[in-house]
């Protein structure tokens, strides 16, 4: 686990897995939000462009039929109706409010709230929408004719004026037709690019074009109330002012005006065409609506917008097509090299076991990692396989030797070769005691391999435990001319089962004596380091050597490789050791010299003294 760590820290972060397959989603993400905004750009700006050509189309239509119906109607009473048609046909929310936004008509329901602001003003005696489609010019709306609204009778007359008049262009051979202003007037018109000089010239007799009496009256109230402004102006008029009627002109009343005393351009002239509007708005105001404010805004319904042409549709497939395939290249690119090693591995897991295959290493990311994690846990494998042939021909061997002594003497017996004395049976019984050890040292193994070694604490003094070991090996001891000492710290107290800690003290102290010449020194001691006691067994022996230290703890290992029971013991007791330390959640740990002794080191948790309240 530690050298899985260490590795991934050694990765280089530009290496590391991760990093990589966010660095294809940031190019993949970048190359898709560049082509999308190239596509938005050049597909839908000429669009966009159009669709607001249109709605300003639409607004300037809604205002047109808006401001003829003002410039036709002395009021807004009748307005709801042509709301309500051209929102329908508009797909728009129109509303209608005075100055002061009452509402006087509006196509949303009722308490729906306005627009912040009014998208134009509905008055006709100050714009003109009707003159040019589509503009707002500056004046007065043509619709807005009022008494100059010639009547039927003398549109009757008007009519059959007109139509002498279009037979004696079709004489010249000037094709022309009828039109009628909105003071129901009628009106020739030809076709753009036609000479109708001289067939004008020959047609003109002036009856057309004179004012009707309506139009007179008109007039003349005109120029009553153009004289004060003129006065105020500069142009004391005694004489009559000349207006007239201009019907095929952009306003009504033509000549702005005609008399003597100003002409157009001049400073006078400008002078006397501003009275002229201002005294015709004062005219018109009794016959249109009142100004109003119009507002627009989002609909019901929802127009349809504009469609796609077959050359933005061919730039989207191809940007679409070109960003599908930049991603399916370098997905697979990646997708390559991710899954190169992972087939690798895959194939090394696939093979028999006892081949134990390794895997190249080649990258330093997460998947090296994973390369060197398979091939660590091979090695361990092929290591545990190594051991478990060993460890079944150590067991054999270790029992083949009591058993063949045993019925080697059981059978001389059975054949009356040898009588059973109390030496021969001593003999057996010691044999029997040594399978014995054996079997009960492979039963504590298996059950600490498996979790269920039992272990029972309780209050336990360091001394007490050494000085209870070094009695039980004195006579060993003593046998093998081997001095045996014990030195023990008496703070120091133990947590632990006094049982399974005597057989941990017992074997190290049986390897120790084993390995140690006579007149040499076996040395148990106990002491407190900390929040740790420290027991120690030291000999004075002929050492481990370098190589073999790592292995004194793995099961049936002797120093000595020639196996002799005179030298070594079964090669279980290491071992035990280390599962009885560790089931106190300790440590045990073996340091060496040749020549010099062997120490063994084991490390557990204390404890504090029984009745000790801190």
């Amino acid at each position: 686990m530690r050298r899985g760590t260490a590795a991934a820290r050694r990765t280089p972060l530009r290496k590391r897995l991760l990093v990589r397959l966010l660095s294809v989603s940031a190019l993949i993400a970048v190359c898709s939000v560049a082509a999308t905004a190239w596509l938005a750009v050049t597909t839908t700006t000429s669009a966009l462009k159009e669709e607001q050509g249109q709605d300003l189309a639409a607004d300037n239509s809604i205002l047109a039929r808006l401001s003829g119906y003002a410039a036709t109607h002395t009021d807004w009473t009748g307005v709801r109706r042509t709301v309500r048609d051209l929102a329908a046909s508009t797909g728009r929310r129109i509303a209608l409010t005075t100055a002061d936004r009452t509402v006087l008509a509006d196509s949303a329901p009722r308490g729906t709230p306005l627009p912040p602001r009014p998208a134009a003003t509905v008055d006709p005696l100050r714009t003109d929408t009707w003159t040019e489609t589509g503009a707002q010019l500056s004046g007065i709306d043509p619709r807005a004719v009022g008494p100059y609204r010639v009547t039927a009778a003398e549109r009757a007359e008007l009519d059959t004026l007109a139509a002498e008049r279009k037979r004696c262009y079709e004489r010249f051979g000037v094709d022309s037709t009828v039109e009628r202003t909105p003071g129901g007037r009628p009106v020739l018109s030809s076709p753009d690019g036609t000479d109708t000089s001289y067939a004008a010239e020959q047609c003109a007799d002036g009856r057309l074009n004179t004012p009707t009496p309506t139009e007179r009256r008109a007039l003349d109230e005109l120029s009553e109330l153009t004289r004060p402004c003129l006065r105020r102006a500069g142009l004391d008029i005694e004489g009559p002012v000349f207006l007239t009627v201009d019907p095929g002109g952009r306003d009504l009343v033509g000549g702005y005006p005609l008399y003597k005393y100003a002409r157009s351009g001049t400073r006078l002239g400008q002078a006397a065409q501003g009275c002229v509007q201002t005294a015709r708005r004062t005219q018109l105001e009794p016959y249109v609506a009142p100004v109003a404010e119009l507002f627009l805004g989002i609909g019901d319904q929802n127009p349809s917008r504009f469609d796609m042409s077959p050359a933005n549709k061919a730039k989207v497939v191809g940007a679409a097509g070109l960003v599908l395939a930049v991603t399916v290249a370098v997905t697979a690119l990646v997708a390559l090299r991710l899954s190169r090693p992972l087939r690798a591995l895959t194939e090394a897991a696939q093979q028999p076991p006892e081949l134990h295959v390794r895997v190249p290493v080649a990258t330093r990311d997460e998947i090296g990692i994973l390369a060197e994690a398979f091939n660590d846990l091979t090695e361990r494998r092929e290591r545990l396989e190594a051991q478990r042939k060993a460890m079944v021909s150590d067991i054999a061997h270790e029992l083949r030797s009591p058993l063949t002594n045993i019925r080697g003497w059981l059978e001389v017996v059975r054949d009356g070769v040898v009588d059973p004395d109390p030496e021969l049976l001593a003999s057996l019984h010691e044999e029997a005691l040594v399978l014995q050890r054996i079997i009960d040292d492979l039963q504590d193994l298996a059950a600490a391999d498996a979790g269920t070694l039992r272990v029972h604490r309780e209050p336990l003094r360091a001394a007490d435990l050494l000085d209870q070991v070094a009695a039980a090996h004195r006579v060993a001891a003593r046998t093998a001319g081997v001095t045996l000492r014990a030195d023990a710290d008496g703070t120091a107290w133990l947590d632990a089962d006094p049982v399974r800690m005597r057989q941990a003290l017992g074997n190290l102290v049986s390897n120790a004596l084993r390995h140690t010449p006579a007149e040499g020194t076996v040395t148990l001691t106990a002491r407190r380091d900390g929040e740790q006691v420290v027991l120690t067994v030291a000999d004075t022996g002929s050492g481990i050597a370098p190589e073999d230290l790592p292995h004194v703890f793995d099961r049936f290992w002797r120093a000595e490789k020639s196996r002799s029971r005179r030298t070594g013991g079964s090669g279980l007791g290491l071992p035990i050791v280390r599962h009885l330390v560790a089931a106190h959640g300790g440590t045990a740990r073996a340091t060496s010299e040749p020549g010099t002794g062997t120490v063994f080191t084991l490390r557990l948790p204390a404890a504090a003294p029984p009745g000790d309240a801190s």
